[in-house]
Formats: structure tokens, C-alpha cells, sequence
């Protein structure tokens, strides 16, 4: 198979779309003839024509509102919101029409809509260019929220996305589209050419949503996670020696609970990573439900391991950012509890 970096699986993603279904489109700023400004939809309108792939005003409410009324009308769209830091003057769209269309209409209309918007940080982009707004979305009902960690999940993932009849939130940390990326800013970059997870089919295949990954099989705690946190978790388990089983959820609603609970149940033990905010994130989420399913089972406090209560930092960006050391810090104090 070839290696391609996530951005370019994400395009071959769209490709495939767009050329087995005349009603997929895709559109956002700068997504046509620039090709985005990550790169991901490079090539496509070349190919496709500006009636399927084309440019928009910068105007999020009008991107999303547009997109809702081309569900109505039968359309399979797939925006780009060019950050994930820019989608808040949509939100309206998302969450009061294209969350609630299906159910508002008896299912006589559905909104199959993915939202593609890159996220997270790690590239220096200061606190309106890196933020993590996934927990935003988790709490919608009518809304699927998806954080891919590798190219091969991306294209899966992406894939099923477009498929679903149900609006899907498509968050791709940016730190990975070239590489991943084990929070050890100070070393060289790893391509995923050198990653079993960058070799990414040409064609078509699924990766289904609400279905986890275990990246790493363990015995002594269990560490949930998604996106750049993976790398950076498995960094952490190979500095510290500890035999973590890593859960990678790929899907965060729905969320695979089954693979979670029969984890934590066979170590005793959870670590919850993630890049977001820590106050409301989504890891409170994973720890109430822990705490819910297999609380005779734990022997030690749920950990969280996340970003801070601030606006994500320019000059201090690595001290915000949940590195290694932090994740292997909790891990120490979940096996000494």
C-alpha cells in the first residue's frame, strides 16, 4: 500500500467520495483552487469542477446554514472550517438546524453533513489557532464527533463520515497531518512514512464510526485517549516502563463504552488524556461513565491529563501542551495509589 501523510489521505478520502456519489461536494475558504490551506483538498476541483469543489466568503454561519439546506435538497456536502477556532459563529447552524433537522422533521429530511475542521496544537498557533473544542460538540445530541490519530483511520473514518445521514463533526489535530507526533518538540520530525498506520489503501474502505482502537494491549492501567495524545501516550509508556493498554476512541460520540469497560475492568486502573481544556472537557465525560461501569473493579482515582484553564499560549506553548512527562507522571501515581 502507499504511506500518505493524514492530509493527503483525508484528499484521497474526498477523492473517492466525490467520485463514487454525484451528490457529495465540498466547499470552505480557500478549499478550491488553493486546495486548502493544509492542503487537504488540493487537486480536487481541478478534477471535479468549481460546481462540486469551490470557495466560500469567510462567513462560518453561511458555510454551515448553506450546507443544511443542500441536505434538504438531497446533497451530501463536506465543509471545511479552515480552523476549528473559527467554527463558533456557526454553531447556531450546527446545533439549532442541522443537529436537530432529523428529528424536528420526523426523519422527512436528514442533514448528512461532515464538518471538517483541523484542530489542537503543537505548531505555534497561539489561542486562535490551536484550540480543542470537541466537548462543544459531544454534548449535542444529533451531532457524531470524530478525532482520527493516524492517515489509515482518517480515510476510514472521513469515508464513513460522508456516508452517514447524520451530521459529523470531523476533528484532525494538525500536529499529525505530516507526522506523529510524540510531544518531543525537540526532536527531529517523524514522517508517516515510517508508521504502519501511514500506509492508506487507494480506494475505498471503511473505518467504522463508535468503534475504539486498542493501539497498545497492558495489564497494569488504561489510558484513553484520541488524536496527537496517542503518540504522546505511547511515548510515555515506553519512558516509563509501565504496561499501559492504550484505547484510542477515534469516535467520541458514539462512543464504544464495551471496548472501555472490558479494559478498565481487566487492569484496575484509568489515565485519561487529552489536549483539551481541562474544566468540562471530554475526559470528565470518560470519567464519569468509568466511574459508573467499573467502580468495584477500580483500585486507584481515575487521572485526567490534560490542558490547562487558559487560553492556549503562544510564548509558553510546551508548557500548556500535555507532554510525555505529564502523562507518565500520572502514571506513577495511579500505580502507587
Amino acid at each position: 500500500m502507499p504511506s500518505m501523510p493524514m492530509n493527503v489521505a483525508l484528499r484521497s478520502a474526498m477523492d473517492v467520495m466525490l467520485g463514487r456519489d454525484e451528490n457529495v461536494v465540498a466547499f470552505g475558504e480557500d478549499v478550491g483552487y488553493f486546495g486548502g490551506v493544509f492542503r487537504a483538498t488540493e487537486g480536487l476541483q481541478a478534477k471535479y469542477g468549481s460546481h462540486r469543489v469551490f470557495d466560500t466568503p469567510i462567513a462560518e454561519g453561511g458555510i454551515i446554514g448553506a450546507a443544511v439546506g443542500m441536505c434538504a435538497y438531497g446533497l451530501r456536502p463536506v465543509v471545511e472550517i479552515q480552523f476549528a477556532d473559527y467554527v463558533y459563529p456557526g454553531l447556531d447552524q450546527l446545533i439549532s438546524e442541522a443537529a436537530r433537522l432529523r428529528y424536528r422533521s420526523s426523519a422527512e429530511f436528514t442533514a448528512p453533513l461532515t464538518v471538517r475542521m483541523p484542530c489542537g496544537g503543537g505548531i505555534h498557533g497561539g489561542q486562535t489557532h490551536s484550540q480543542s473544542p470537541e466537548s462543544l460538540f459531544t454534548h449535542v445530541c444529533g451531532l457524531k464527533t470524530v478525532m482520527p490519530s493516524n492517515p489509515y483511520d482518517a480515510k476510514g473514518l472521513l469515508i464513513a463520515a460522508i456516508e452517514d445521514n447524520d451530521p459529523v463533526i470531523f476533528l484532525e489535530p494538525k500536529r499529525i497531518y505530516n507526522g506523529p507526533f510524540d510531544g518531543h518538540y525537540d526532536r527531529p520530525i517523524v514522517p508517516w512514512s515510517s508508521h504502519p498506520l501511514g500506509e492508506v489503501p487507494d480506494g475505498y474502505y471503511r473505518v467504522p464510526l463508535g468503534s475504539a482502537a486498542v493501539r497498545r494491549a497492558g495489564e497494569d492501567l488504561t489510558v484513553l485517549t484520541y488524536g496527537t495524545m496517542v503518540h504522546v501516550t505511547e511515548a510515555a509508556v515506553a519512558e516509563t516502563g509501565v504496561d499501559a493498554e492504550i484505547i484510542d476512541l477515534r469516535t467520541l460520540l458514539p462512543l464504544d463504552t464495551d471496548t472501555i469497560e472490558a479494559s478498565v475492568k481487566k487492569t484496575g486502573r484509568c489515565v485519561i488524556v487529552h489536549e483539551a481544556t481541562r474544566t468540562s472537557g471530554f475526559g470528565a465525560e470518560l470519567a464519569a461513565s468509568v466511574q459508573e461501569s467499573c467502580f468495584y473493579q477500580l483500585e486507584a482515582p481515575i487521572e485526567r491529563v490534560t490542558g490547562w484553564d487558559t487560553p492556549y499560549p503562544h510564548a509558553q506553548e510546551w508548557d500548556y501542551f500535555p507532554g510525555p512527562a505529564r502523562v507518565g507522571a500520572a502514571f506513577t501515581r495511579v500505580m502507587e495509589a
